[in-house]
């Protein structure tokens, strides 16, 4: 929808991929659902669902055995994303390296866009 011929909407790293393909596969779901709603301190917050099936709109993205799958309101504001997961001592969770966040909170879960960027719901 808001992409550009030959690119990807967002990437993903290799343990990204290897960390959706087994959740997919664990759960016998066809995809992993990612948007953004608003929330938290910094005024939006990401949001990842298990889906079984592409809605007619959603942007899809499928790298070595993992599919996600982008919400039309999401997609101009995940436009250029890429997604790790990491693994530290206290905690393993999926990072968005997105360049379009300008600002974000301290705990890192809520993100700000640039003010030209439409609202979502």
């Amino acid at each position: 929808m808001f992409g550009i011929p030959g690119k990807q909407a967002v990437t993903m790293t290799p343990r990204a991929a290897a960390q959706i393909a087994k959740l997919m596969a664990k759960g016998g779901h066809s995809g992993l659902r990612i948007g953004v709603k608003k929330g938290g301190c910094a005024g939006m917050e990401y949001t990842m669902d298990y889906v079984d099936a592409a809605e007619s709109h959603d942007e899809v993205v499928e790298q070595d055995g993992a599919r996600i799958l982008i919400a039309p309101m999401a997609q101009m504001f995940l436009f250029g994303t890429e997604i790790d997961y990491e693994v530290s001592l206290l905690e393993a969770g999926f990072k968005f390296k997105n360049p379009n966040v300008v600002d974000a909170c301290g705990c890192g879960e809520s993100i700000k866009f640039d003010e030209s960027l439409p609202a979502t719901k």
